[in-house]
């Protein structure tokens, strides 16, 4: 359970999505893919994700440069893990992809829904 600072925050960030990620809920809102349903900028706990799927505990990370960097992979894989640990899968897609191949990302997104236990 997120606290209160965590879902102002997840607020203020769907206000200002990054291009790639509004790119990308455009295709996920409204149950666009295969009937899921998908929040955006969800909190869970000390984290907010950037698309969350709660039938398929399922998030999905655009990440930008910034994720190449040594700090940051550690903290995305501190992250990661501690999702695991709720049972939350997580798929990570880099923004120049959604960017060139959003067809592709979806069909990544779609293999990742529906080859996941629920």
């Amino acid at each position: 359970m997120a606290d209160s600072i965590s879902h102002e925050h997840a607020r203020h960030m769907r206000r200002a999505l990054t291009p790639p990620e509004a790119q990308l809920w455009t295709q996920l809102k409204g149950r666009k893919l295969e009937g899921l349903k998908f929040r955006r900028q969800h909190p869970i706990g000390p984290y907010i994700l950037d698309f969350y799927c709660a039938e398929r505990n399922l998030a999905v990370e655009v990440d930008g440069m910034i994720h190449g960097d040594p700090d940051q992979a550690r903290h995305d894989e501190r992250r990661t893990t501690w999702l695991a640990l709720q049972e939350v899968s997580v798929l990570r897609v880099a923004s120049c992809d959604v960017r060139d191949d959003v067809e592709g990302v979806l069909n990544a997104i779609r293999d990742a829904a529906f080859t996941r236990k629920a």
